[in-house]
């Protein structure tokens, strides 16, 4: 498999590119199914609809596919929603709660933690080092992590889905003025709807380095899909679409470049 993915900036903004890989070992890909190996649960493009926004900052990105283990889901397997359908580490279903495994084939706790070591905690020992990096230039870190979804998915939210979902783990793991600035952005941007602290608060990343009192700032940051590409296969980039969301993504990611603690 391809090594966990670093650039690096001297600014105290760090991307969390957690589900952009497509890439699954053969031993997993041998135990899915035909609905697995489709693997429709990607963050299709975001790497690309990110890449050059705003100078110096770093970026973190796993090539490894969430149906092998989710990176932003807790190492324990607890889960970020409870009472809610939501994927685990070791995802069993899609997001249609669909079996992704041949029947008899689901990863075991044994399998399950092989594959924490493996793909889980290379990542986030990466950008742990990257946040700790930055923080020792800056002082603090911010991290912005980076997601997409489809926009209908009743299995896991009723309606369509806003096109910006900002998550902050309801106020907790940043700065208020990180929250309120990215928010403020949201609203202004013209034909796009806004939601914080919906139905995705942030994930296990945001919700585990989002440290405000000890100088590291989250927050995530899930699109929908809709706004930059096709939410069918074969998951075309629209570049028309991304034109037009990219000055507002670029204005987030300045602003949080720009911003320094009280």
């Amino acid at each position: 498999m391809s090594p966990i993915e670093i650039t690096q900036g001297k600014g105290p903004l760090v991307l969390g590119l957690p589900h952009t890989g497509t890439e699954i070992p053969d031993d997993c890909l041998a135990r899915l199914n035909d609905t697995g190996r489709a693997i429709a649960d990607t963050d299709w493009h975001i790497h690309d609809l990110y890449a050059g926004l705003v100078a110096d900052v770093t970026t973190v990105r796993t090539p490894v596919h969430r149906y092998v283990i989710d990176v932003n889901r807790d190492p324990s397997g607890a889960s970020l929603y409870p009472g809610q359908n939501t994927t685990g580490l070791c995802p069993l279903t899609d997001f249609d709660g669909l079996s992704i495994y041949r029947e008899g084939q689901e990863p075991d706790a044994t399998e399950t933690e092989r594959r924490r070591a493996a793909y889980h905690a290379p990542y986030h020992a990466a950008l742990g080092a990257e946040l700790e990096r930055v923080k020792a230039i800056h002082g603090y870190a911010i991290l912005y992590d980076c997601h997409s979804i489809r926009s209908l998915i009743p299995f896991l939210f009723d309606g369509t889905l806003p096109d910006f979902n900002i998550g902050t783990n309801s106020g907790v793991t940043c700065a208020a003025e990180i929250e309120s600035a990215v928010l403020r952005i949201c609203k202004r941007a013209e034909g796009y709807c806004t939601v914080l602290n919906g139905r995705f608060k942030g994930g296990w990343t945001t919700r585990h380095y989002g440290q405000p009192a000890q100088g590291v700032h989250a927050i995530q940051m899930e699109l929908a899909q809709s706004t930059y590409m096709a939410e069918s296969p074969p998951w075309d980039f629209a570049e028309d679409r991304a034109a037009r969301l990219r000055p507002h993504l670029t204005t987030i990611l300045k602003t949080l470049s720009d911003w320094r603690p009280q």
